[in-house]
């Protein structure tokens, strides 16, 4: 098993930047065969629906987590690739079309206690800076060796996911031909299926979460 101790170094508070470009986590002398395994799936042609599946004796918990830091990341680098394009005047709303809107909600902060219609770029900046705060509280995701997850922790990692999926929807329905022009199109796909598989493997995300995207995925996740 990988260890807690791999799990630390993981969550280093350095490695986690707002859409900015990051480095690829470094695992140094502690082989951190949980995250190798995912990442390695998106470039070797591996079948995604086998690689998300637990790993004989791993944890589960430290498994769910590991892959919520990594898709924060990817989809954090997503966005980036198109948010010169994703502006307050282009995309008034977070929206996945006509038929889905999200509004911001963080009972935490004063100004979004209730749901708050907001531009695209101010909700997913918004989002990002929320994904990264739960990531970074070790209430949440402790990561000394011993420290157990908390009672709420699935219930948090399906909020995060479900919120980080909205992403998916808006840039997929939104920004679709920018991500062609950029010839990124084969690698956000093979994003999407990742953390399609996962989140269904594991139950993280309601289906009514994923209609947006319903046909795309009947395509392109057999």
């Amino acid at each position: 098993m990988a260890g807690r101790s791999g799990f630390a170094q993981f969550f280093s508070r350095d490695k986690v930047k707002t859409f900015k470009p990051k480095k690829k986590f470094e695992q140094g002398t502690l082989k951190f065969n949980l995250h190798k395994q995912a990442n390695a799936s998106l470039s070797s042609g591996i079948d995604l629906k086998e690689v998300v599946r637990l790993p004989p004796q791993e944890d589960l918990n430290d498994w769910i987590a590991v892959h919520v830091v990594d898709f924060f990341n990817r989809i954090n680098l997503l966005y980036g690739t198109i948010c010169e394009y994703c502006t307050e005047e282009t995309c008034t709303t977070m929206s996945g079309g006509p038929r889905y809107e999200y509004q911001w909600c963080d009972t935490d902060s004063v100004k979004y206690k209730k749901p708050t219609a907001l531009p695209a770029p101010k909700y997913i900046s918004l989002l990002m800076d929320w994904v990264e705060s739960q990531i970074n509280d070790e209430n949440i995701f402790p990561v000394k060796v011993g420290v157990p997850f908390p009672k709420n922790y699935l219930q948090v990692v399906k909020k995060l996911l479900t919120r980080l999926y909205r992403v998916f929807v808006h840039v997929y329905i939104h920004h679709f031909d920018t991500l062609v022009a950029l010839g990124a199109e084969a690698h956000v796909n093979t994003c999407y299926k990742h953390f399609y598989y996962f989140v269904v493997e594991y139950n993280l995300v309601d289906k009514k979460e994923l209609e947006p995207l319903k046909d795309m995925t009947a395509r392109i996740c057999h």
